[in-house]
C-alpha cells in the first residue's frame, strides 16, 4: 500500500503538470503542417540523441527482418533497419505534435479526416450483443485512433496505466473522457472490462507490451519468442466477447484506421491452446507490421526475458 504523497512530491507533481500544459499548449498553436514538419525533425533529433532507444529499435528490427522479408506483403523499399528506425522516431515526433493539438481542443480537423476501413467487421461483432474487444497495439497514432472512433462512432473504454503523477493523471483522464471515451486502469481491469462487455460496450486492449513470465505465455511474434498477455483469450472464454483487431497508420497528413475480421479462437482451457490462440491474436498485427514497419513502436524491448532458440 502506497502512502500519501508528501508536500515535496505534490509540489513536483504540480510543476510537472504545469510544464506539460504550457509546453503542449504552445505546440498546439503551431500551424498544423508546420507542426508536422517540426514533429518529424524533432523525431530525427531524438533518433540521434537517444542512443539507447535507437539501439533497441535497430536491434529489434534487424532481428525481425528475416521474418518480415519472408512475408508476401514485404516491400524492399522500406530499407535498412536504420532507415526504418529513423522513420519510427519521425512518426513519434509527429504524434507528439498531434496529441498536443488534441489535448487543447485543436484536433477537430484530424479527427474529422480519419478514414475508417473495414467497419463491417466491428458492426457484425457488436450485433452479437456481447460487447467488442478491440485488439490493438502502439501503431500509427494510437491516441488519435481511439479518440477519433469515440468521437465519430461510439465511445470506448481504454485500458491504461495510472500515471504516478496524480495531477497529470487527472488531466489526461479529463482529455480522454472529453472525446466520449472512458479509462479503465490496469489494477482491477479484468472485472471492469467484463462489466463493459455485459453492457455491449467496447474496450480497447493493447497486446504488444512485454509482460513478466508469471503473468504471460510464451508466443512466437515476428519470428521470435516473447512473453504475451493471456488477457484476450481469458476475456473471450469468460464472456464470449468477439476479438476485433484494429490498427492505424499514417498516410501523409491523414490517418487510416483498419478493422480486421474477428479472431477465431479454439477456447479450450489448455496451456498449449493458449499459445495457439495468442498466435492467432498476433497474426493480424504481424501482417500490419509487414506492411507498415515504420509505424510500429520498435523502441520498446518487446522480446525481453524470453528464451530464444
Amino acid at each position: 500500500m502506497k502512502g500519501k504523497p508528501g508536500v515535496v512530491k505534490k509540489l513536483r507533481w504540480r510543476l510537472e503538470t504545469a510544464a506539460f500544459l504550457v509546453f503542449s499548449f504552445a505546440v498546439s498553436l503551431i500551424p498544423y503542417r508546420v507542426g508536422l514538419w517540426l514533429g518529424g525533425m524533432t523525431g530525427r533529433l531524438f533518433f540521434l540523441l537517444l542512443k539507447r532507444r535507437r539501439k533497441i529499435a535497430i536491434d529489434n528490427i534487424r532481428a525481425s527482418l528475416p521474418f518480415l522479408q519472408g512475408q508476401p506483403g514485404w516491400d524492399p523499399v522500406h530499407g535498412t533497419p536504420e532507415t526504418i528506425a529513423r522513420r519510427v522516431f519521425e512518426n513519434l515526433g509527429r504524434c507528439l505534435v498531434e496529441d498536443c493539438r488534441i489535448y487543447h481542443g485543436r484536433g477537430g480537423r484530424m479527427i474529422d479526416t480519419v478514414r475508417f476501413e473495414g467497419l463491417e467487421h466491428y458492426e457484425m461483432a457488436l450485433a452479437k450483443g456481447k460487447g467488442v474487444a478491440f485488439i490493438t497495439a502502439h501503431c500509427g497514432n494510437w491516441d488519435l485512433m481511439a479518440l477519433s472512433f469515440g468521437a465519430r462512432h461510439r465511445e470506448i473504454s481504454v485500458v491504461a496505466r495510472r500515471q504516478d503523477n496524480a495531477y497529470l493523471n487527472r488531466v489526461l483522464e479529463k482529455i480522454r473522457s472529453g472525446y466520449g471515451n472512458r479509462v479503465i486502469y490496469k489494477q482491477g481491469a479484468l472485472r471492469a472490462m467484463i462489466g463493459e462487455f455485459r453492457k455491449n460496450n467496447i474496450v480497447g486492449v493493447l497486446v504488444d507490451q512485454a509482460v513478466i513470465p508469471e503473468d504471460g505465455i510464451l508466443v512466437e511474434f515476428l519470428g521470435r519468442n516473447c512473453w504475451a498477455t493471456r488477457l484476450p483469450v481469458v476475456l473471450a472464454r469468460k464472456t464470449g466477447v468477439p476479438l476485433i483487431p484494429v490498427f492505424g497508420h499514417r498516410e501523409g497528413e491523414t490517418h487510416v484506421v483498419q478493422f480486421f475480421p474477428e479472431v477465431q479462437l479454439g477456447l479450450e482451457e489448455r496451456q498449449d491452446t493458449d499459445s495457439v490462440d495468442m498466435a492467432r491474436v498476433f497474426a493480424p498485427l504481424e501482417d500490419y507490421i509487414v506492411r507498415y514497419p515504420d509505424q510500429w513502436y520498435w523502441i520498446h524491448n518487446r522480446w525481453k526475458r524470453a528464451p530464444q532458440s
